[in-house]
């Protein structure tokens, strides 16, 4: 099967440039104008794994269905994983799919294609520490949050009932999902605690540990102090300049001595698959393909966007961030519109910082937004800087749904939660 553009990767770059491509050509050249491939079956903003991972939101309501999205957004979807790449040939292979009993569901196939896209993405790195694979659990898809949210709240229940009336979590890195994260478990915690009677009420112990010397060191000091201060006046122990050097069943191993943990969660780092060595083109130490500042690789017609691209911006690589994505797919979309229409687009991608928000409860944040308001650096906290975390998580929908069907998608949710509790139990 041929199709003119094809998208590997359906996360926030990857499905928010299918659906720009989609409305321009797929409603007027059809169904084989532009192809997204995932190995899921919905998507889900990346940037609220932590929150599935607490049960504060359900994956299943949050979820988008790739197939639905296709239908609106005029572009054709199909499940799959590659496996390999013919550049020159411009041929993609995908490997077969399998349910859970070991049966076939769809056999290897290969596609053709006039332009592609590769968005795959990018995992965990452990750094080669040992154990971190074995016993940590990570949050890469949501698969990987919704196993831990079960496993939490096993533990939650085991706690309840147990003599010491503990639980103790470690959570190694201390960036945004390390950070985020120890703030949705403590909320996650106190709503279940209301549920629960006195004699059954257990305290919660979470340990963030970072290598650097302090947490969210890629950000402002000043979002990193009050993150911080935030986190300690919620009972949280912050340990900075301790790097891990294994992880066993049931504690770190730290240079400072060992943590004990009933649960471990890896968000230290981040790393591109490793089979992105296996196709055939140029990739840097972390796996992610090496592009121009057109985000072209080395092969003709092939272009990487998001976490799996090393993109150049100044002396350093674009970072892996949402907002990096978002700006890459609408750059494409325009580069690739002019490609169909044979015009030429020579105008390179310029990555702009916006800043960054960080989610620490469900009614404080703390951010700052580059430039345009008071300086170079301007910072907000509490409830506005949470409302504003809020609103990019909407603005992805509204790529992806229109404007109209976000407003009632953030409405049924809002009344959902009225309705069913915040905290997901089941």
């Amino acid at each position: 099967m041929h199709y003119d553009i094809v998208v590997v990767g359906g996360g926030a770059g990857g499905l928010e440039l299918a659906a720009r491509l989609g409305r321009k050509l797929g409603r007027r050249d059809g169904p084989s104008s532009v192809l997204l491939i995932d190995r899921s079956v919905f998507h889900i903003w990346k940037p609220t794994l932590h929150e599935v991972a607490a049960g504060t939101l359900d994956a299943h309501q949050e979820g988008l269905s790739y197939m639905i999205l296709a239908r609106r957004n005029h572009f054709s979807y199909s499940p799959g994983e590659i496996i390999g790449l013919d550049p020159q040939a411009k041929r993609i292979t995908l490997g077969e799919m399998r349910d859970e009993t070991g049966h076939q569901v769809v056999p290897e196939r290969t596609i053709s294609y006039t332009h592609a896209v590769l968005a795959l993405g990018s995992g965990s790195n452990f750094f080669g520490t040992p154990g971190a694979a074995e016993h940590a659990y990570v949050l890469e898809r949501a698969s990987d949050a919704e196993r831990f949210q079960r496993h939490l709240l096993a533990a939650f229940t085991r706690a309840a009932f147990a003599e010491h009336r503990s639980l103790g979590i470690a959570i190694v890195g201390a960036g945004a999902t390390g950070v985020e994260l120890s703030a949705e478990l403590l909320e996650a915690h106190a709503l279940l605690q209301e549920g629960f009677r006195a004699d059954q009420r257990f305290r919660l112990d979470i340990t963030l540990v970072e290598a650097a010397q302090r947490i969210l060191a890629g950000l402002p000091e000043k979002i990193s102090a009050q993150a911080q201060l935030a986190l300690e006046r919620k009972n949280v122990r912050v340990l900075t300049a301790t790097p891990v050097t294994e992880v066993r069943a049931d504690a770190l191993v730290t240079a400072q001595g060992e943590i004990a943990a009933d649960l471990i969660v890896w968000a230290a780092g981040i790393k591109a698959a490793d089979a992105n060595t296996r196709l055939g083109l140029s990739v840097n130490r972390a796996n992610q393909f090496v592009v121009d500042d057109h985000l072209r690789t080395g092969a003709p017609d092939l272009y990487a966007l998001g976490d799996c691209a090393a993109c150049p911006w100044g002396e350093k690589l674009v970072p892996a961030r949402a907002q990096a994505a978002h700006q890459q797919a609408s750059y494409l979309a325009k580069v690739l519109l002019a490609r169909r229409r044979e015009r030429s687009h020579d105008a390179p991608f310029v990555y702009r910082d916006f800043g960054s928000l960080v989610s620490l409860g469900e009614n404080r944040g703390v951010g700052s937004l580059m430039g345009g308001l008071g300086g170079p650096n301007f910072f907000v906290e509490g409830l506005i800087a949470k409302w504003m975390y809020m609103s990019l998580h909407l603005n992805h929908h509204r790529a992806i749904l229109g404007t109209g069907n976000t407003l009632v998608l953030a409405l049924a949710r809002l009344l959902q939660r009225r309705v069913s509790g915040r905290l997901k139990l089941h």
